[in-house]
């Protein structure tokens, strides 16, 4: 009888291993976005459910845009999340990129002091704005970093017809909320995607000063890694996720995210 029990509490043991383990096998994919959706707190909330359903963990690498999409084109990662549409274009026309999907906006807003000392709180017009700043010779803190802000940063620097450069412009090459947190310490002024700006806005003096110019429109893309170039990426899994964000209840999460009672991104899937 004990030799029974001691033969049946082997096989339990067997199969119960043998569970863990296919439930352990969960398939795994990398995921390359930019800090913002990491620094809100979105991801937080939206990849669970994902992982959940499907069983495929994300493994997150927050970077700047310019490196997300790079880790791409190497084949580092499977799938890209980013917000720079002329660099992702060139990613999917390079053909390192395929099936880029609009997912979600929100806009770029000028931050600072709330004495505002460059006076730029009455302008609409963001170019100009960064002209009074640089006039002021207040501190700008910009990422250096060639995310996509930064990317935007440079864009309204030519507008305005400026070379940023002097002790005023500190350009420090880290993410956004350290941006932020140097900005607030130097009651500078600071360029910066709104989610990330309001999720971080209890740790701020900062105050929203120029907003509503339309070139501050900022739209996030997903590009799964072409299978074509990288033959290891996981694209069946990559697009299982593209499709997830995509889809109605991806798209929901995204739009009833929100920090202080305000939505930070706005879903945006066609």
């Amino acid at each position: 009888m004990k030799k029974k029990i001691a033969v049946s509490f082997f096989i339990f043991l067997m199969v119960f291993a043998l569970f863990v383990g296919l439930v352990s096998a969960t398939e795994t994919i990398k995921l390359a976005t930019t800090t913002s959706t990491e620094n809100s707190g979105l991801l937080g909330v939206l990849l669970p459910p994902f992982e959940e359903k499907y069983g495929i963990k994300v493994d997150v690498i927050s970077v700047g845009t310019g490196a997300a999409i790079q880790q791409g084109k190497n084949g580092d990662v499977d799938v890209v999340l980013v917000h720079s549409r002329a660099a992702e274009d060139a990613m999917v026309e390079e053909g390192y990129g395929v099936n880029r999907r609009d997912v979600m906006y929100n806009d770029f807003i000028i931050v600072g002091p709330a004495e505002d000392p460059a006076g730029i709180g009455s302008v609409d017009d963001a170019a100009v704005a960064l002209t009074m700043i640089a006039d002021s010779g207040n501190y700008f803190v910009s990422r250096g970093d060639k995310s996509g802000t930064h990317i935007k940063e440079l864009e309204l620097w030519e507008s305005a017809g400026i070379e940023p450069e002097g002790n005023w412009y500190l350009d420090i090459g880290q993410g956004m909320e350290a941006v932020l947190l140097l900005g607030n310490e130097n009651r500078g002024y600071v360029l910066t995607d709104r989610g990330t700006y309001l999720a971080t806005k209890d740790k701020l003096d900062l105050v929203i000063l120029s907003e509503g110019d339309l070139r501050l429109f900022n739209p996030y893309g997903v590009i799964a890694v072409n299978p074509a170039v990288h033959k290891h990426v996981k694209y069946m899994e990559a697009m299982q996720f593209i499709a997830w964000l995509t889809s109605i209840e991806g798209q929901k999460i995204i739009g009833e995210f929100k920090a202080h009672g305000e939505v930070l991104f706005f879903p945006d899937a066609k």
